[in-house]
């Protein structure tokens, strides 16, 4: 009997429709599906590569990210997960149409408030370190795109003036930041806490955070952020194939680490088998020993 292929989803969730069909666009063979409490996405292939795309539009706001997320998480069990849209610039030397990919991610409105102020309790998750990798690395080869690694705050505020007391407040609690948005820590999150999956935010850069946002905006800068964003989330996908799969990006691009046991993304690991990276069929009985 043959053993049916193995199919490595990335599930790609974006805020907006803009961003929704830029990501789209690189999406082959969609077809629709509904999960029974009706969240609704697309699943397709994205060409020459082993990946399965499910792709998402879960509208505006970190609760309402990390609630989908989980649900999608749990109903599609993804190899990876990313969140892609657009972001406000924090630093004069990002600019509109550049792209931030976050090595961590802020939650910028936990803290205590007290009699001398609110004194700040930062939280902030990282970015997959596998992800990170083949992002810097797929950029190289993307001389239209102008990356930035850093981290990304997250928090439920349109930042349209940069001498707002909010903006005051990231620069001094959360100087690092290169970008601002609305959804990130939440997916990050729901991806940590299920699974500890991989996952990433990629960002398109469409306004520098102040008064002038709606000029930009008026411009176009959003459908060209969303689409550099996407660009760069298909880059790195490419560069990065599934655990279990066969890809273009294998052999140069692989892990080589030892770890996989070479029978479609099963590893040892002390007294488990773990099948996170592929099909199991079968029984599994008693405990592998070594040789010696």
């Amino acid at each position: 009997m043959s053993v049916p292929e193995t199919i490595s989803t990335a599930l790609v969730l974006t805020a907006l429709p803009l961003e929704y069909d830029a990501v789209r666009a690189h999406v082959e063979e969609r077809q629709e599906r509904v999960h029974r409490d009706g969240t609704r996405i697309e699943q397709g292939r994205l060409p020459g590569t082993a990946w399965q795309i499910a792709l998402a539009e879960l509208g505006v706001g970190a609760d309402r990210a990390a609630a989908l997320t989980s649900q999608l998480i749990n109903w599609l069990r993804p190899e990876a997960v990313f969140f892609v849209g657009v972001a406000g610039s924090l630093k004069d030397d990002v600019e509109i149409g550049d792209v931030v990919v976050g090595t961590q991610v802020y939650e910028i409105h936990g803290g205590k408030q007290t009699p001398d102020g609110f004194l700040v309790r930062p939280k902030s998750l990282p970015g997959s370190h596998a992800l990170e990798q083949a992002a810097r690395f797929a950029v190289k080869d993307m001389p239209d795109v102008r990356p930035h690694f850093a981290p990304i705050a997250t928090g439920d505020v349109v930042l349209a003036d940069a001498d707002s007391a909010i903006a005051a407040f990231i620069r001094r609690n959360f100087n690092d930041a290169a970008a601002i948005e609305m959804e990130g820590y939440g997916a990050t999150q729901a991806a940590h806490l299920n699974g500890r999956l991989d996952s990433l935010i990629v960002r398109g850069i469409s306004d520098h955070a102040n008064a002038d946002k709606h000029k930009a905006d008026a411009k176009g800068s959003q459908p060209l952020a969303a689409r550099q964003a996407a660009a760069v989330t298909v880059a790195v996908l490419r560069r990065h194939g599934p655990r279990g799969g066969s890809s273009d990006q294998e052999g140069p691009h692989s892990r080589g680490d030892g770890r996989d046991g070479g029978d479609g993304g099963s590893t040892y690991g002390g007294d488990h088998i773990d099948f996170r990276g592929g099909a199991f069929y079968g029984s599994v009985t008693g405990k592998r020993t070594e040789r010696r």
